[in-house]
This record gives C-alpha cells, structure tokens and sequence, in this order.
C-alpha cells in the first residue's frame, strides 16, 4: 500500500470500519518502505518489529473512532529520541545511542495511538540544507532521484513525497521544515517557537529549533500539530497559550484577509519559475477574495549573517556534551582525557558540524563576542521589528519558500556559502520566532515549488486557512512522483 491518493481520514475510515486492520496497515506500509526505499533512502531506521507490536495492541484495544491518528503509521526524524530505539541525529558520533525515553512530541502521538515505523534520514545534526551531510547516506528526491530532498528534515519530506508514509515529524531551525517540503512537493509547517515541546529534540539551535509535521494536505497537517502542541513542564521555552483546535478555520476562506508579498523576497537571485508561482498563487488569493500588497522586510539582507552566527554559537555550545565520556562514539585509541575529547569529537563529527562549531566558538570568544554575536542578537531585533511593523496592517506574508526548486546531488555539497544561501527565504521565520507553512504550488521543469505562508505569533490558525482554501482551489497537492503514476 501507498499512500499517494490517501489521507488521515480515508485511512482512518478503513482502520474504524474493520475493513483493515492496524497490523495489516502496518505490515503494507513496511512492504511499501522495503519496495521504494532502497531508492529513496529516506528512512535510517525502520523499526518493523516494534510497529507490529504496537500495531497488534491496538488491534486487541480497538481503534479510537474519534481519533484520526489511531493505528496510523508515521515517521519520525531522527533527531528526536524515541525510547529504546536507535537515535542518531544521522551522526557518527550517535550510531549506535538508544534513548532511555521518547521526546515529549514523539509520546504526544504515542499515546493517541500513531505507530512509529522508524526513523528517517537527514542532515548530521540538522546542520545542512539538502541531507548530503548524513554520515550513513543521502536522500533521494523522488521526483527526480538525481536530485536532493533538501533539509535538513530531508529523509521526512522524502518519506511522504514517496508515499511510505502519510505523516513525519520534521525540526526546522531555519527552514529545515518548510524547504524540503517545497523540493518535495508536500505541506511542511514550521509553528511558532515554543507552540510545540523541544523535549527530546537533540538541540542545535535552542532559540530556533522547532518540531512541526510534514503531510500531503493541510488538514492532515493540522491534525497531527493538534496532537503535538501544547505546554510542557520538561521545556520552560514552551508555551503555555491555549490550543485551538488547527483545523477549525479551514473551510473559511481567505476573503478579506490581507497578505503582503515582501519585495526582497522577490529580488534578485530567485529562479524565473519560482517567482511566476508566487505571483500565480497571489493571484490566486485575490480570486478567492484577499488583498495582496507589496511590503518590506529592510532588515532581512543581513538575516543570512545574523543567523549562522547565532545558530552556530547555539551550537557549539550544545554539542559540548557529545564528548565520548557519557555515551556515544569513543575514539579506541586515546591515551588520555583530552585524547578521548579531541579524537572521539575529531573522528566523531563530520565536516559541516566541526565548522560551525568553530564559526560558533569563534563568535563567542572574547574579544569577538561584541563585534559578532552581540551584533547578531541586535540584528535579529531589527528583523522582529520589521515583522510587527507589517503584522499591524497585513494578516499573512506570502514568500517563496526556496529560491529555487530541487538542484542536483552534489552540486552544491563543496561550497558551503551557497549552501548557506539556499536558506535566505526561511531562516528569517526563524529569527522572528513566527509560524511559517510551505505549501506545494506549483512547478519548475517538473520539480515541485512551494510558497510559505507566514503569520503572527501563534496565529498558525489564519496560515492554516489560507492555505486550506488555496489547496481547494488548485490541485498541486494531489500530484504526485512518478512512482506515484499522477504527474
């Protein structure tokens, strides 16, 4: 079974009707990731036993009838630990690690019922834009398997692009959600930081990272946020703000809505194609009754700056911690205490993780610290700012999401600046702390672009409205890859 002309509640109808059961569900999504993977690669750990464990206690419990995720197969990124099974945060430095208990948003889905059938493939620590830096393997995009996934939630997207999955959790540090959702063609939503616990996630940038789901449609989408939102006493970041229920406002419209398209979004350095779907799908939303208007954001010309100088610094601080003393890889050959650091960090970490680590430890030296990160933090208030002065007039922003659509493996892995200005539309989200979704909407060459909606603080409702009714109004949700047969 693959999923391609499914949905969390077509699936669920089956599992409630006894027309399938969990364990038959289960044993059909393991033969689908076993047929497709080996060219997607999407998945470093597929957890066949336990799923069909849990597949068959919720088979003798019987499906929750009001609960969409009852019996419903998932993935999760592997940066989030799940409790006794492998969580390596796609690092060499985690091979073999094994948590002693699950992220809080990993238990949240445990618990209505979802069953996790393994753990997909990324960027070594969330360190990248296109899960080349996966210290086990690279990710395929399954709309043309020369070209990457994106990430660093890469192995996420992939996994529901393909059809091996309906759901997968993603971490988004500043785009890691939203941009391989675009070079996937799916819906990835990146909520306001503190609207989901970070318990659990293996932290890159604690002012930053945040859990969201990665689905084929925005209802989906809503529902499994529904299920991850919420405070928690283990994250003190988390807010503790009432949870609407997402997908209430999806059949509202977006008449009277105003959304502003930001001119340096626009400028130069974004593809041809990926500017026409933008102007497309503003169109678009005037057709359905908004106003769109052009707006500025001045301040995010240094955003690419002012992010991988704060988000490296958080970094080098929190993976301190990976030291081969307390678990993970230990160099075998040390001869003494700052032998063990050194080598097992050396041997341990790959590329791109040791150099933010050194960009990070550089920017919070002394002597360094006011000129680089101090100016970041400044620089990131200017952003905010930016953002409030617009939020008081317009109710969303509308953006591109990537400046380009899906580019090959390899093409950019030995240049890190461009890599790093793959990142240029999303990281502001980030900075700003705001909800952002990319939403499939159109395409390039036959490689699918997203656009990103994004809102106020915790006002992931209004972006889940627009995005509803543009998802009603077109179809590019609905296409698929070609092992998909649709496109």
């Amino acid at each position: 079974m693959n999923y391609f002309d499914q949905s969390l509640s077509s699936v669920h109808e089956k599992l409630a009707s006894k027309a399938i059961s969990a364990t038959d569900l289960v044993k059909q999504t393991l033969d689908n990731i076993k047929n497709v993977d080996s060219k997607i690669n999407a998945f470093i750990t597929v957890d066949e036993d336990g799923a069909l464990k849990k597949a068959k206690q919720i088979d003798e419990k019987g499906i929750d009838s009001n609960n969409l995720l009852s019996g419903m197969p998932i993935a999760i990124k592997d940066n989030m630990v799940t409790k006794g099974l492998k969580t390596t945060a796609a690092s060499k430095i985690l091979e073999n690690f094994k948590p002693i208990y699950d992220a809080t948003a990993v238990k949240k889905l445990n618990d209505l019922g979802s069953i996790n059938v393994g753990k997909t493939n990324m960027d070594e620590f969330a360190m990248g834009g296109s899960t080349e830096n996966s210290a086990f393997q690279t990710t395929h995009n399954p709309w043309d398997e020369t070209k990457v996934p994106g990430g660093s939630s890469g192995g996420s997207a992939a996994a529901v692009a393909a059809g091996e999955v309906l759901a997968a959790l993603g971490s988004d540090t500043g785009g890691s959600i939203r941009q391989p959702a675009s070079f996937n063609g799916v819906v990835g939503m990146k909520p306001t930081y503190g609207r989901v616990s970070r318990w659990g996630l293996i932290a890159f940038g604690s002012s930053l990272d945040q859990i969201g789901p990665i689905t084929r449609n925005v209802f989906d989408n809503a529902t499994v946020l529904n299920a991850i939102a919420g405070h928690d006493d283990h994250d003190l970041t988390s807010s503790d703000k009432a949870i609407p229920d997402f997908t209430s406002t999806l059949n509202k419209g977006v008449k009277g809505l105003k959304i502003g398209i930001p001119s340096e979004f626009m400028a130069q350095g974004l593809d041809d194609d990926v500017k026409q779907v933008v102007l497309d799908t503003a169109e678009t939303f005037k057709k359905l009754g908004a106003t769109v208007e052009e707006v500025s954001l001045p301040h995010t010309q240094y955003g690419v700056a002012a992010y991988y100088i704060i988000s490296s610094s958080e970094a080098s601080s929190n993976l301190q911690r990976f030291d081969g003393i307390r678990y993970g890889y230990r160099a075998k050959d040390a001869k003494s205490l700052e032998d063990v650091y050194v080598k097992s960090r050396s041997e341990g970490f790959g590329d791109e993780v040791k150099r933010r680590i050194m960009l990070g430890t550089f920017s919070l030296s002394a002597g360094f610290y006011d000129a680089y990160f101090k100016k970041a933090a400044q620089v990131r208030t200017l952003m905010i700012n930016d953002f409030t002065k617009i939020f008081k007039d317009f109710d969303l922003i509308l953006a591109p999401t990537a400046p380009t659509p899906a580019y090959g493996i390899g093409e950019d892995i030995s240049d890190p600046m461009t890599m790093y200005m793959n990142d240029v539309l999303t990281l502001p989200v980030n900075l700003a702390g705001l909800p952002g979704m990319s939403i499939p909407a159109g395409f390039s060459k036959g490689l699918p672009v997203g656009v990103q909606l994004i809102g106020r603080p915790y006002d992931e409702l209004t972006v889940y409205q627009a995005g509803s009714a543009f998802e009603q109004d077109t179809d590019f949700n609905k296409q698929t890859p070609k092992m998909g047969g649709n496109n």
